[in-house]
């Protein structure tokens, strides 16, 4: 169902989105859909959060097998998975971490990006045994904030992202985290 959720969303946006389609879709009765969905924010959620972990695992990964001097110099490896996503996973391009259907469809009461936020300092803070302060946790969280609307108008301009603001989006990042923790 979720992939069916997935395939949707590429074809038709959120507004297209229905559980009847779903079901219709998944070749699934439109109760098996209800039975674990009450509606069609539901399926977008259950599919946002299965983004995130596709991400969080993916980046633990390449963090795992990188040779990074520097934590902050990851961030490259980490816009290069979103991109990844963003055009290879059905439905990422859309929904991506939920935004499109609720700006808190992650977790109750907390924005999207400041779960992405949470999980992108969980993994750095394992990788690289960086301190977990207050300090790191906010620059983190502005981070995340200034990617996503570089990365957005990146994709808005073209389908596939465009390269200049892609490197900008790094270059950002990167430069701004860099300033912020070098000794």
């Amino acid at each position: 169902m979720l992939d069916a959720c997935a395939d949707i969303l590429e074809e038709n946006g959120y507004d297209g989105l229905s559980t009847t389609k779903v079901a219709q879709r998944a070749d699934v009765a439109i109760g098996s859909v209800y039975q674990f969905f009450p509606d069609k924010r539901a399926i977008a959620q259950q599919l946002a959060l299965r983004n995130l972990e596709m991400f969080g695992e993916r980046v633990a990964r390449a963090l795992a097998e990188g040779d990074f001097p520097h934590w902050y110099d990851a961030v490259g490896t980490v816009i290069e998975i979103f991109v990844d996503m963003h055009r290879t996973v059905p439905g990422f391009r859309v929904l991506r971490f939920g935004d499109i259907a609720d700006v808190r469809l992650l977790a109750d009461g907390e924005e999207n990006n400041a779960v992405v936020a949470d999980r992108l300092r969980a993994l750095l803070v394992e990788a690289f045994a960086v301190p977990d302060t207050e300090e790191f946790s906010r620059a983190l969280a502005v981070a995340v904030e200034a990617a996503d609307a570089v990365l957005k108008l990146a994709f808005r301009i073209e389908r596939d992202g465009d390269p200049a603001l892609l490197a900008e989006a790094e270059q950002l990042i990167t430069g701004y985290l860099a300033r912020h923790f070098e000794p």
